[in-house]
């Protein structure tokens, strides 16, 4: 008995148009789960979150807090908008405003404002390392405001507040002189906001108190900056062994001059080691201590870590501040309110209504011209806007994605492209089908034809929607987005259930043997082209019909083939003079 042929093995045009269905339900079924979980356990959605011209949101106006007679510049307040809307977009916020009125900075953010978004937009992240000069419990004294004024008292003698001799470096005692000691001394962690030690100079000594409010200190000048900060990540802490100790941390990556700052600092410190709190070098974000720890070893590949009392979301926070960079000037929140939308649900609407009168001509243009083959376009076009909404949902509660009006704009642009995609594999298959192809063979034959131009086609699209989102700030952004994400989807669809539908369709009778409702009636398209400049005469037609397939077949001729015929024309005429 003979063993099976390998050929009768390979999976048939339907087995494969099944397979890719089955794969095209699978997606859809998870993308659901995904959002109903989302809805169930993450506090999603079934409805996409709406951007600040749709919905409104906060409303944020910082002020510039600069020392004593000095000025800001423009460039500083471009360079701050800069920074805090890498932040914000770091932080998942999308469709946010951020732009100067006057000399303050105006942060617009859709929706409601998290206190972690709230932190990374108000704090300058003005990162300094300062050697510890000295350290106690902290005082925090609170005031009565009902309490009498106590009597002034009589002016002390004034201190000395000029160090002996030069200091020599950050941890020098020198530094601390009986003018410094007394106010060290007398500093009260709970006016610490009041003191506007986040604008200290960085060449002198820094009173201040850590985050907890538990501890004060007097710190050295700056030694290193966050200005040489290149990267920074948060993680959890690790021993020597890869064990986690469940602790959070924000690991930092010098560039070549913070390196070596650092390692020039961390070598002194190590030396004196024991000399509590001397051997300590604090990490001072804007103004107030995050963590002193004790120098246990030189680092001189400019990778320290700072610890402290960090969860994920705060570790994270101000890994991201510290990667974009420091604010060149503080701010202080001057207002934040809420505003209204400024478009509002009657734009949505008009919107919407845009894109339902678009989908509805390119449905009567596909059954105009392509029949009962237009029921393809029509489901995949569901199945487009299926998959899209799931995904926009999703990217809205996983993401912090935000639909605006530019980015509704991008929808009803996709329509448009989506339908061309469909346009160019059907026209491929009646070109093979004027070729005299059989209709299984033409939807094969045509399939390798328009893939290929399809996915060049939605290449440019995606590229250009890309280049648009990067270079682009705001709601374009949007725009951009939604058109990358539905190029995307569309070229999807295609694969797993235009092509499989029409691979079904092809083994119908009413599609296979040409019903001139089909839309694939070989006659009706002119199926008298052969290729090579060769034509067949079609059987039964009558002659109107076919001088116009005729005149159909001539015009798709190439240049090439227009010159054979040309030349088997003027051959022929040659061989009648011969003859007569």
């Amino acid at each position: 008995m003979a063993a099976p042929s390998k050929r009768s093995s390979r999976p048939t045009p339907v087995r494969k148009a099944w397979r890719s269905l089955t794969w095209l339900g699978v997606i859809i079924a998870l993308l659901f789960g995904i959002n109903a979980a989302g809805v169930i356990w993450g506090g999603g959605s079934w409805t996409p979150k709406l951007a600040l011209d749709l919905e409104g949101g906060t409303q944020i106006i910082l002020e510039p807090k600069v020392e004593t007679g000095a000025s800001v510049s423009q460039e500083q307040l471009d360079q701050a908008v800069s920074i805090i809307r890498q932040r914000v977009d770091a932080s998942g916020v999308s469709e946010a405003e951020i732009n100067t009125e006057g000399q303050n900075v105006v942060v617009r953010i859709p929706g409601e404002l998290d206190d972690q978004t709230r932190a990374r937009i108000q704090q300058s992240a003005k990162l300094e390392l300062r050697a510890v000069l000295l350290a106690d419990a902290a005082t925090n004294t609170a005031i009565d405001p009902s309490a009498s004024p106590e009597p002034a008292e009589a002016p002390a003698e004034e201190l000395e507040s000029t160090p002996t001799a030069k200091p020599t470096d950050g941890s020098d005692p020198s530094w601390v002189t009986p003018a410094l000691q007394q106010e060290f001394d007398d500093f009260d962690c709970s006016q610490i906001d009041e003191n506007s030690a986040n604008v200290a100079p960085a060449d002198e000594p820094l009173v201040t108190c850590d985050v907890t409010r538990t501890a004060k200190y007097l710190l050295g000048p700056v030694e290193a900056s966050g200005e040489n900060i290149v990267d920074a990540t948060n993680g959890m802490v690790q021993t020597q062994t890869g064990a986690s100790t469940g602790q959070w941390a924000v690991n930092i990556v010098f560039d070549a001059e913070g390196t070596e700052d650092f390692a020039t600092v961390s070598t002194r410190l190590f030396g004196l080691q024991g000399q509590t709190p001397r051997d300590q070098f604090a990490f001072v974000l804007d103004g107030q201590v995050l963590t002193a720890p004790s120098m246990n070893g030189a680092i001189t590949d400019g990778k320290p870590q700072i610890t402290g009392s960090f969860d994920q979301a705060s570790s994270k926070a101000l890994a991201d501040q510290l990667k974009f960079g420091a604010l060149p000037i503080s701010f202080t929140v001057q207002s934040s309110d809420t505003i209204s939308p400024t478009l509002g649900t009657s734009q949505l609407q008009s919107g919407l209504i845009a894109g339902l009168i678009g989908l509805i001509l390119v449905v009567i243009y596909t059954i105009f011209q392509y029949r009962a083959l237009a029921s393809v376009t029509i489901a995949s076009l569901v199945i487009v806007g299926i998959i899209t909404y799931l995904m926009i949902t999703i990217l809205s509660w996983r993401e912090g994605y935000r639909l605006s009006l530019a980015g509704i704009a991008g929808l009803i642009v996709s329509i448009g492209f989506t339908a061309d995609s469909f346009i160019i594999y059907f026209e491929r298959v009646r070109d093979e089908l004027r070729d005299g192809r059989p209709l299984v063979g033409a939807v094969e034959a045509g399939w390798k034809r328009a893939f290929r131009t399809v996915l060049a086609s939605k290449a440019t699209n995606l590229l250009a929607a890309i280049v648009l989102f990067v270079l682009a700030v705001g709601s374009v952004k949007g725009f951009a987005y939604t058109l990358g994400l539905t190029t995307i989807i569309d070229v999807v669809v295609v694969i797993l259930f235009t092509h499989p539908m029409l691979q079904l369709l092809a083994q119908t009778r009413f599609f296979s043997s040409g019903n001139p409702w089909s839309g694939l009636d070989p006659n009706a398209l002119g199926a008298v082209y052969r290729g090579r400049a060769e034509f067949r005469k079609p059987v039964g037609q009558p002659a109107k019909k076919t001088a116009a397939s005729a005149k159909e077949a001539q015009r798709r001729q190439t240049i090439a083939e227009r010159k054979a015929a040309a030349a088997v024309g003027a051959s022929d005429s040659s061989d009648e003079g011969k003859e007569s």
